[in-house]
């Protein structure tokens, strides 16, 4: 499963204790905070697109939506999502549970300037009922992420 990679990833890096499961689902936005008890932006959403060059990875804001014109100048191509059933294949993850933690080599992580806001974020663990309870500094060093981007 692959909650149990992010779980060794974490353990990895001496983490193990900041993955979080529950007994209901965090498949959404919105189920995520509520799970966690906190607002909807601080809910790091992990959004897949192809592009020409492989699969990306975007962290969002939870409240923050993608800006085709900034991603276009970001990216020099049209925002084209993973098909939501093509997703597992491309990443390593299901929907739900799709993170920047543990993914098929070559995936290539961004961060958006929108997390910015918050001090501490909470991006999904692997599953549909799990997140990873992190601050902007940690996510930044442990996502393998290439870079902040300006998308939403």
């Amino acid at each position: 499963m692959a909650i149990e990679k992010v779980k060794e990833y974490f353990e990895g890096i001496g983490m193990a204790d900041r993955v979080k499961e529950f007994q209901v689902s965090s498949a959404t936005v919105e189920l995520a905070a509520k799970a966690l008890g906190c607002e909807p932006g601080r809910i790091a959403k992990t959004m897949s697109f192809l592009t020409e060059e492989g699969t990306i990875l975007i962290l969002t804001a939870g409240d923050a939506r993608i800006d085709n014109k900034k991603y276009k100048a970001a990216f020099h191509q049209k925002a084209k999502m993973v098909p939501w059933e093509e997703v597992e294949e491309h990443v390593g993850h299901a929907p739900g549970g799709v993170c920047p933690f543990a993914v098929k080599e070559g995936v290539r992580v961004y961060l958006d300037e929108s997390l910015k806001k918050y001090e501490v974020v909470y991006p999904a663990a692997g599953s549909s009922n799990s997140a990873v309870e992190l601050s902007v500094e940690e996510l930044e060093r442990v996502s393998g992420s290439l870079g902040w981007v300006d998308v939403c």
